[in-house]
Protein backbone atom coordinates (compact mmCIF):
# COMPACT_ATOMS: atom_id res chain seq x y z
CA UNK A 1 0.00 0.00 0.00
CA UNK A 2 1.18 3.66 -0.64
CA UNK A 3 0.14 6.69 1.06
CA UNK A 4 -1.89 7.65 -1.73
CA UNK A 5 -3.87 4.22 -1.15
CA UNK A 6 -7.81 4.79 -0.66
CA UNK A 7 -7.33 2.32 2.66
CA UNK A 8 -4.25 4.47 3.91
CA UNK A 9 -6.23 7.67 3.72
CA UNK A 10 -9.18 6.17 5.88
CA UNK A 11 -6.82 4.82 8.44
CA UNK A 12 -5.45 8.55 8.80
CA UNK A 13 -8.50 9.96 8.68
CA UNK A 14 -9.86 7.63 11.31
CA UNK A 15 -6.50 8.59 13.48
CA UNK A 16 -7.42 12.07 13.28
CA UNK A 17 -10.46 12.27 14.15
CA UNK A 18 -10.53 10.43 17.81
CA UNK A 19 -6.75 12.23 18.59
CA UNK A 20 -6.23 15.71 20.30
CA UNK A 21 -2.84 17.77 20.82
CA UNK A 22 0.56 18.00 18.84
CA UNK A 23 3.49 16.52 21.59
CA UNK A 24 0.93 15.91 24.51
CA UNK A 25 -1.49 13.67 22.22
CA UNK A 26 -4.96 12.08 23.76
CA UNK A 27 -6.27 9.32 21.66
CA UNK A 28 -9.51 8.09 23.24
CA UNK A 29 -11.69 4.96 22.46
CA UNK A 30 -15.00 3.21 23.53
CA UNK A 31 -18.70 3.54 22.61
CA UNK A 32 -21.20 4.44 25.46
CA UNK A 33 -22.65 0.92 25.61
CA UNK A 34 -19.64 -1.03 25.13
CA UNK A 35 -17.62 -2.79 27.60
CA UNK A 36 -15.09 -0.21 28.50
CA UNK A 37 -14.45 3.30 27.46
CA UNK A 38 -10.33 4.70 27.64
CA UNK A 39 -7.85 6.70 26.36
CA UNK A 40 -3.88 6.56 25.47
CA UNK A 41 -1.66 9.94 26.16
CA UNK A 42 1.18 9.86 24.46
CA UNK A 43 3.99 12.80 24.95
CA UNK A 44 3.74 13.04 28.80
CA UNK A 45 7.11 14.14 30.36
CA UNK A 46 8.41 11.32 32.53
CA UNK A 47 9.37 12.11 36.52
CA UNK A 48 5.88 13.33 37.17
CA UNK A 49 3.70 12.32 40.27
CA UNK A 50 0.55 10.80 38.71
CA UNK A 51 -1.37 11.11 41.65
CA UNK A 52 -4.55 8.20 41.01
CA UNK A 53 -6.88 10.31 43.52
CA UNK A 54 -6.65 13.63 41.90
CA UNK A 55 -7.88 11.94 38.64
CA UNK A 56 -10.86 9.82 40.43
CA UNK A 57 -11.66 13.22 42.02
CA UNK A 58 -12.50 14.94 39.11
CA UNK A 59 -14.19 12.20 37.19
CA UNK A 60 -16.53 11.82 40.25
CA UNK A 61 -17.16 15.70 39.51
CA UNK A 62 -18.68 14.27 36.25
CA UNK A 63 -19.97 11.33 36.76
CA UNK A 64 -23.61 9.99 35.83
CA UNK A 65 -26.15 9.94 39.34
CA UNK A 66 -24.57 12.42 41.09
CA UNK A 67 -27.50 14.64 41.38
CA UNK A 68 -31.10 14.67 41.01
CA UNK A 69 -30.91 17.50 38.31
CA UNK A 70 -28.27 15.12 36.43
CA UNK A 71 -28.79 11.24 34.52
CA UNK A 72 -29.56 8.77 36.67
CA UNK A 73 -27.01 6.08 35.18
CA UNK A 74 -25.42 4.88 37.73
CA UNK A 75 -21.05 4.49 36.66
CA UNK A 76 -18.81 4.69 39.78
CA UNK A 77 -16.09 5.49 37.15
CA UNK A 78 -13.08 3.95 38.31
CA UNK A 79 -10.16 4.44 36.21
CA UNK A 80 -7.36 1.31 35.74
CA UNK A 81 -3.77 2.94 34.67
CA UNK A 82 -2.50 0.21 32.29
CA UNK A 83 0.82 1.27 31.36
CA UNK A 84 3.23 4.29 31.80
CA UNK A 85 2.97 4.57 35.30
CA UNK A 86 5.53 2.97 37.87
CA UNK A 87 5.83 3.62 41.74
CA UNK A 88 3.21 6.64 41.19
CA UNK A 89 5.45 8.30 38.18
CA UNK A 90 4.71 8.67 34.53
CA UNK A 91 7.90 6.89 32.90
CA UNK A 92 7.43 8.69 29.43
CA UNK A 93 5.63 5.68 27.77
CA UNK A 94 2.41 5.95 26.24
CA UNK A 95 -0.11 5.98 29.64
CA UNK A 96 -2.93 3.60 28.55
CA UNK A 97 -6.26 3.82 31.11
CA UNK A 98 -9.53 1.91 31.27
CA UNK A 99 -12.74 3.40 32.40
CA UNK A 100 -15.30 0.02 33.06
CA UNK A 101 -19.02 0.47 31.80
CA UNK A 102 -21.24 -1.11 34.33
CA UNK A 103 -24.38 0.28 34.22
CA UNK A 104 -25.58 0.02 30.36
CA UNK A 105 -29.61 -0.44 29.98
CA UNK A 106 -29.13 -1.30 26.14
CA UNK A 107 -32.75 -2.54 26.19
CA UNK A 108 -33.85 1.03 26.33
CA UNK A 109 -32.31 2.16 23.14
CA UNK A 110 -33.20 -1.42 21.17
CA UNK A 111 -36.59 1.19 19.53
CA UNK A 112 -34.24 3.29 17.82
CA UNK A 113 -32.13 0.89 15.67
CA UNK A 114 -34.40 1.80 13.07
CA UNK A 115 -35.50 5.31 14.41
CA UNK A 116 -33.04 8.58 13.82
CA UNK A 117 -33.65 10.55 16.77
CA UNK A 118 -33.92 14.94 16.09
CA UNK A 119 -30.89 17.05 16.43
CA UNK A 120 -28.46 14.01 17.34
CA UNK A 121 -25.80 12.11 15.68
CA UNK A 122 -27.85 8.86 14.41
CA UNK A 123 -28.42 9.78 10.67
CA UNK A 124 -25.05 11.70 9.92
CA UNK A 125 -22.86 8.59 11.63
CA UNK A 126 -24.82 6.51 9.30
CA UNK A 127 -24.43 8.76 6.22
CA UNK A 128 -20.28 8.70 7.38
CA UNK A 129 -19.96 5.19 8.27
CA UNK A 130 -22.49 2.78 7.05
CA UNK A 131 -23.48 1.91 10.51
CA UNK A 132 -24.09 2.52 13.52
CA UNK A 133 -23.63 1.50 17.40
CA UNK A 134 -27.52 3.04 18.09
CA UNK A 135 -26.93 1.96 22.29
CA UNK A 136 -26.81 5.03 24.12
CA UNK A 137 -25.39 6.62 21.03
CA UNK A 138 -22.36 4.74 20.90
CA UNK A 139 -19.31 6.61 20.06
CA UNK A 140 -20.98 10.17 19.57
CA UNK A 141 -22.05 9.48 23.62
CA UNK A 142 -20.74 12.08 25.98
CA UNK A 143 -19.91 8.80 28.11
CA UNK A 144 -16.84 9.21 26.18
CA UNK A 145 -16.15 12.67 27.74
CA UNK A 146 -14.64 10.66 30.83
CA UNK A 147 -11.70 9.71 29.26
CA UNK A 148 -10.54 13.67 28.40
CA UNK A 149 -11.38 14.20 32.35
CA UNK A 150 -9.25 11.66 33.14
CA UNK A 151 -6.73 12.82 30.80
CA UNK A 152 -6.93 16.61 31.88
CA UNK A 153 -6.08 15.64 35.65
CA UNK A 154 -2.72 14.22 34.13
CA UNK A 155 -2.28 17.07 31.65
CA UNK A 156 -2.83 19.22 34.47
CA UNK A 157 0.48 17.56 35.97
CA UNK A 158 2.61 18.74 33.32
CA UNK A 159 1.06 22.40 34.13
CA UNK A 160 1.06 22.76 38.01
CA UNK A 161 1.30 26.52 38.00
CA UNK A 162 -1.71 27.31 35.75
CA UNK A 163 -4.56 26.66 37.52
CA UNK A 164 -8.18 26.70 35.70
CA UNK A 165 -11.47 26.66 37.36
CA UNK A 166 -14.50 26.51 35.26
CA UNK A 167 -18.28 27.29 36.29
CA UNK A 168 -21.57 27.71 35.07
CA UNK A 169 -22.42 30.84 34.63
CA UNK A 170 -26.41 30.69 33.08
CA UNK A 171 -28.61 27.79 32.77
CA UNK A 172 -31.86 29.45 30.07
CA UNK A 173 -32.45 32.64 30.80
CA UNK A 174 -30.75 32.70 34.17
CA UNK A 175 -27.71 34.26 34.27
CA UNK A 176 -25.39 34.84 37.54
CA UNK A 177 -23.59 38.47 37.34
CA UNK A 178 -20.59 39.09 35.58
CA UNK A 179 -17.31 38.45 38.02
CA UNK A 180 -13.64 39.23 37.19
CA UNK A 181 -12.14 37.33 40.06
CA UNK A 182 -11.86 33.82 40.11
CA UNK A 183 -14.38 31.95 42.44
CA UNK A 184 -12.83 29.37 44.97
CA UNK A 185 -13.48 26.13 44.37
CA UNK A 186 -16.03 25.78 47.27
CA UNK A 187 -17.76 28.84 46.11
CA UNK A 188 -18.64 26.95 42.44
CA UNK A 189 -18.92 22.94 44.40
CA UNK A 190 -21.93 24.13 47.43
CA UNK A 191 -24.28 23.97 44.88
CA UNK A 192 -25.90 21.21 42.16
CA UNK A 193 -25.71 23.69 39.74
CA UNK A 194 -21.89 24.73 39.84
CA UNK A 195 -22.84 28.04 40.01
CA UNK A 196 -20.53 30.12 42.56
CA UNK A 197 -23.37 32.83 43.04
CA UNK A 198 -25.70 31.08 45.24
CA UNK A 199 -28.69 33.50 44.51
CA UNK A 200 -28.42 32.69 40.84
CA UNK A 201 -27.81 28.78 41.46
CA UNK A 202 -30.97 28.61 43.21
CA UNK A 203 -32.65 29.84 40.12
CA UNK A 204 -30.90 27.36 37.90
CA UNK A 205 -31.88 24.84 39.56
CA UNK A 206 -35.24 25.29 40.19
CA UNK A 207 -35.33 26.21 36.28
CA UNK A 208 -33.56 22.96 35.45
CA UNK A 209 -36.15 21.07 37.57
CA UNK A 210 -39.39 22.58 36.06
CA UNK A 211 -38.01 21.22 32.90
CA UNK A 212 -37.04 17.56 34.14
CA UNK A 213 -40.42 17.21 35.15
CA UNK A 214 -42.09 18.36 31.99
CA UNK A 215 -40.19 15.98 29.97
CA UNK A 216 -38.12 18.72 28.24
CA UNK A 217 -34.26 20.05 28.63
CA UNK A 218 -32.56 23.39 28.65
CA UNK A 219 -29.13 24.51 27.49
CA UNK A 220 -26.78 26.56 29.59
CA UNK A 221 -22.77 28.46 29.37
CA UNK A 222 -19.87 27.41 31.36
CA UNK A 223 -17.22 30.57 31.90
CA UNK A 224 -13.69 29.21 32.50
CA UNK A 225 -10.95 31.56 33.87
CA UNK A 226 -7.69 30.28 34.06
CA UNK A 227 -4.34 31.65 35.97
CA UNK A 228 -0.55 31.00 36.02
CA UNK A 229 -0.18 31.14 31.54
CA UNK A 230 3.00 33.09 30.96
CA UNK A 231 3.01 35.31 27.73
CA UNK A 232 4.59 33.50 25.02
CA UNK A 233 2.31 30.57 24.67
CA UNK A 234 0.48 29.93 20.86
CA UNK A 235 1.67 29.52 17.47
CA UNK A 236 0.68 32.66 15.12
CA UNK A 237 -1.12 31.44 12.42
CA UNK A 238 -3.17 28.07 12.33
CA UNK A 239 -2.57 26.75 15.89
CA UNK A 240 -3.27 30.35 17.59
CA UNK A 241 -4.02 29.29 21.74
CA UNK A 242 -7.53 30.79 21.14
CA UNK A 243 -8.13 28.60 17.86
CA UNK A 244 -7.16 25.40 19.77
CA UNK A 245 -9.12 26.57 22.66
CA UNK A 246 -11.88 27.00 20.33
CA UNK A 247 -11.37 23.45 18.51
CA UNK A 248 -11.47 21.53 22.18
CA UNK A 249 -14.31 23.44 23.69
CA UNK A 250 -16.11 22.61 20.25
CA UNK A 251 -15.47 18.84 20.23
CA UNK A 252 -17.27 18.55 23.87
CA UNK A 253 -20.66 17.33 22.97
CA UNK A 254 -23.70 19.75 22.64
CA UNK A 255 -20.93 22.90 22.64
CA UNK A 256 -23.03 25.19 20.01
CA UNK A 257 -20.59 28.05 20.59
CA UNK A 258 -17.16 29.52 22.11
CA UNK A 259 -16.24 33.47 22.58
CA UNK A 260 -13.06 34.53 24.23
CA UNK A 261 -12.89 38.13 25.53
CA UNK A 262 -15.07 40.19 24.69
CA UNK A 263 -16.85 37.88 22.31
CA UNK A 264 -19.38 38.77 20.10
CA UNK A 265 -19.76 41.86 22.03
CA UNK A 266 -16.40 42.70 20.24
CA UNK A 267 -18.81 43.64 17.19
CA UNK A 268 -20.63 46.50 18.47
CA UNK A 269 -17.38 48.71 20.29
CA UNK A 270 -14.68 50.41 18.70
CA UNK A 271 -11.15 50.41 18.56
CA UNK A 272 -10.55 52.93 21.27
CA UNK A 273 -13.45 50.88 23.76
CA UNK A 274 -11.68 47.36 22.82
CA UNK A 275 -8.43 47.94 22.94
CA UNK A 276 -6.20 46.43 25.94
CA UNK A 277 -3.79 49.36 26.95
CA UNK A 278 -0.20 48.54 28.54
CA UNK A 279 1.29 49.02 31.49
CA UNK A 280 4.63 49.76 32.59
CA UNK A 281 5.46 45.83 33.33
CA UNK A 282 3.35 45.39 30.21
CA UNK A 283 0.15 44.15 32.14
CA UNK A 284 -3.13 45.38 30.28
CA UNK A 285 -5.38 48.02 32.17
CA UNK A 286 -7.92 45.95 30.82
CA UNK A 287 -9.31 42.42 29.21
CA UNK A 288 -11.29 42.07 26.24
CA UNK A 289 -8.81 40.33 24.42
CA UNK A 290 -9.25 37.41 27.41
CA UNK A 291 -5.63 36.75 27.68
CA UNK A 292 -4.77 36.02 24.03
CA UNK A 293 -2.97 38.39 20.97
CA UNK A 294 -2.55 37.52 17.99
CA UNK A 295 -3.16 34.14 18.93
CA UNK A 296 -0.04 33.78 21.70
CA UNK A 297 -0.63 34.44 25.36
CA UNK A 298 -0.16 38.05 26.74
CA UNK A 299 0.07 37.02 30.22
CA UNK A 300 -3.28 38.16 31.73
CA UNK A 301 -5.54 35.35 32.66
CA UNK A 302 -7.47 33.66 29.79
CA UNK A 303 -11.38 34.30 30.01
CA UNK A 304 -13.87 32.22 27.85
CA UNK A 305 -17.48 30.85 27.94
CA UNK A 306 -19.02 28.05 26.14
CA UNK A 307 -22.34 27.63 24.90
CA UNK A 308 -24.10 24.25 25.45
CA UNK A 309 -27.91 23.34 23.79
CA UNK A 310 -30.32 22.13 25.56
CA UNK A 311 -30.14 17.81 25.55
CA UNK A 312 -31.67 16.44 21.91
CA UNK A 313 -32.91 13.67 23.58
CA UNK A 314 -36.60 14.41 25.24
CA UNK A 315 -39.50 12.75 26.85
CA UNK A 316 -41.55 13.89 24.46
CA UNK A 317 -43.69 12.92 21.34
CA UNK A 318 -41.84 14.34 18.17
CA UNK A 319 -42.14 13.66 14.90
CA UNK A 320 -39.35 11.95 13.38
CA UNK A 321 -38.10 9.29 10.23
CA UNK A 322 -37.14 5.74 10.24
CA UNK A 323 -34.40 5.00 8.36
CA UNK A 324 -36.39 3.89 5.49
CA UNK A 325 -37.48 7.60 5.17
CA UNK A 326 -40.93 6.54 6.67
CA UNK A 327 -42.37 8.88 9.15
CA UNK A 328 -42.83 8.16 12.68
CA UNK A 329 -43.40 9.54 16.64
CA UNK A 330 -40.63 8.88 18.63
CA UNK A 331 -40.75 9.20 22.80
CA UNK A 332 -37.37 8.74 24.28
CA UNK A 333 -36.66 6.25 26.93
CA UNK A 334 -33.36 5.78 28.90
CA UNK A 335 -31.78 8.19 31.12
CA UNK A 336 -30.60 11.98 30.26
CA UNK A 337 -29.83 15.34 31.54
CA UNK A 338 -32.42 17.71 31.87
CA UNK A 339 -29.09 20.14 31.79
CA UNK A 340 -25.51 19.11 30.80
CA UNK A 341 -23.85 22.38 32.04
CA UNK A 342 -23.35 21.15 36.05
CA UNK A 343 -21.38 18.13 34.53
CA UNK A 344 -19.66 20.00 31.47
CA UNK A 345 -17.79 22.14 34.06
CA UNK A 346 -14.88 19.57 34.81
CA UNK A 347 -14.94 18.39 31.01
CA UNK A 348 -14.75 22.01 30.23
CA UNK A 349 -11.58 22.05 32.60
CA UNK A 350 -9.76 19.17 31.33
CA UNK A 351 -9.69 20.04 27.53
CA UNK A 352 -8.50 23.61 28.85
CA UNK A 353 -5.71 21.42 30.69
CA UNK A 354 -5.10 19.22 27.68
CA UNK A 355 -4.56 22.26 25.53
CA UNK A 356 -2.35 24.37 27.87
CA UNK A 357 -0.39 21.19 28.43
CA UNK A 358 0.34 20.74 24.79
CA UNK A 359 1.09 24.42 24.05
CA UNK A 360 3.50 24.31 27.30
CA UNK A 361 5.41 21.57 25.54
CA UNK A 362 5.61 23.35 22.19
CA UNK A 363 6.95 26.70 23.47
CA UNK A 364 9.93 24.65 25.47
CA UNK A 365 10.78 22.94 22.58
CA UNK A 366 11.17 26.16 20.77
CA UNK A 367 13.53 27.33 23.68
CA UNK A 368 15.27 24.04 23.20
CA UNK A 369 15.00 23.50 19.41
CA UNK A 370 14.61 26.91 18.25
Amino acid sequence: MHLGSPKIALILNQMAGNTLGTLFRLTTFGESHGKAIGGIIDGCPPGLEIDVNAIQLALARRRPGQSNLTTQRNEQDQIQILSGVFEGKSTGAPIGFMIENNDQRSADYEALKDVYRPSHADYTYQAKYGIRDYRGGGRSSARETATRVAAGAIAAAVIPKVQVRAFVSQVGHVSMPEITQMPSIQDIERNLVRCPDEGAAQEMAHLIARYRDQGNTVGGIVSCMVTGVPAGWGEPVFDKLHADLGKAMLSINAVKGFEIGSGFAAAAMTGSQHNDAFNPDFSTQTNHSGGIQGGISNGAPLLFRVAFKPVATIKQAQKTVTSAGEDTTLKAKGRHDPCVVPRAVPIVEAMTYLVLADHYLRQQANYKFG
